[in-house]
């Protein structure tokens, strides 16, 4: 059984590891069976342990010590056998020092600790952890995506990810519904490559190999290019009348599709194409 105990609102957190009783509170139209019992005879994983308000701590404590639960509104206690796992991501022995968390139960749970390094200290991790997640989104979200390029697999594995797993977790989860491809590039990780200044050759989207195109109507493979030929970025005016013709040439000039991908009113999509000096036709 798992808990996330910075999840829990702290009003519910005893009912929800120790149970209640029918009655025991208003709302309680029911006796609820807590973690605790629910894990009896196997393990409970407590995250986040160091959420957990002193109170909250005094009772965990008498529980690990005597292996009983006392429910909410309950008059019996219930013995369980239960192997207990806690994380957290806060420095537990500073608490201690500053009276945020109980020394006894410190060392009551301390008896094996674990400490898994930052992901910054393992990025030989991260590949594994990229294909993984990549494996397990383009699954879920029904995406074409398998691999990643190596340029944004160094990429990946040179950044110091603050957020850890969860937020190397949260990227590639962002990459794989954005990319319509089947490789993930440097360009679908744009605020990573930002940080680490990778280049980004100047283009908006991802997914493909393709190279950045001139302005017009070429084929531009979903790409488009945010500077010009000078080197400078071109005016929002300009990528948007390309983003309008892309949009026109993919969707074979059906106005409404066009104006409902593009999230504006068809009258404005007909303006727009007009001053573009395009004929905006009817749609089929």
């Amino acid at each position: 059984m798992t808990v996330n105990c910075g999840a829990i609102p702290e009003n519910l957190i005893e009912s929800m590891l120790f149970g209640h009783e029918k009655g025991a509170f208003t709302g309680a139209s029911a006796k609820h069976i807590g973690k605790f019992e629910e894990a009896d005879g196997g393990t409970l994983f407590l995250d986040e342990i160091g959420e957990l308000k002193p109170d909250m701590q005094v009772k965990l404590l008498r529980t690990l010590q005597e292996g009983t639960v006392d429910p909410v509104g309950g008059r019996k206690t219930v013995h369980v056998d239960v192997r207990l796992i806690a994380a957290t991501n806060r420095d537990l022995f500073a608490m201690v020092n500053e009276n945020g968390f109980r020394e006894d139960l410190y060392y009551r749970i301390n008896v094996f600790p674990l400490h898994v390094p930052p992901l910054r200290e393992r990025n030989s991790d991260i590949p594994e952890l990229v294909n993984h997640f990549v494996r397990r989104f383009a699954a879920l979200e029904h995406k074409p995506v398998s691999s990643v390029e190596d340029a944004a697999m160094t990429m990946l594995s040179g950044y110091a990810w603050p957020g850890n797993v969860r937020q190397l977790e949260n990227a590639v989860f962002r990459a794989v519904v954005l990319c319509d491809g089947e490789r993930l590039s440097t360009s679908d990780f744009p605020h990573i490559a930002r940080a680490q200044g990778v280049p980004l050759e100047g283009l908006i989207g991802a997914g493909t190999k393709a190279a950045p195109q001139p302005s017009g109507s070429e084929e531009m493979n979903g790409r488009l290019p945010v500077l010009g030929q000078d080197g400078e970025i071109r005016a929002l005016a300009e990528v948007e009348a390309d983003v309008i013709r892309y949009a026109l040439d993919h969707y074979r000039g059906q106005m409404s599709r066009v104006a409902r991908r593009l999230g504006i009113g068809r009258s404005t999509l007909y303006r727009k194409v007009r001053d573009m000096g395009l004929d905006a036709g009817d749609d089929p």
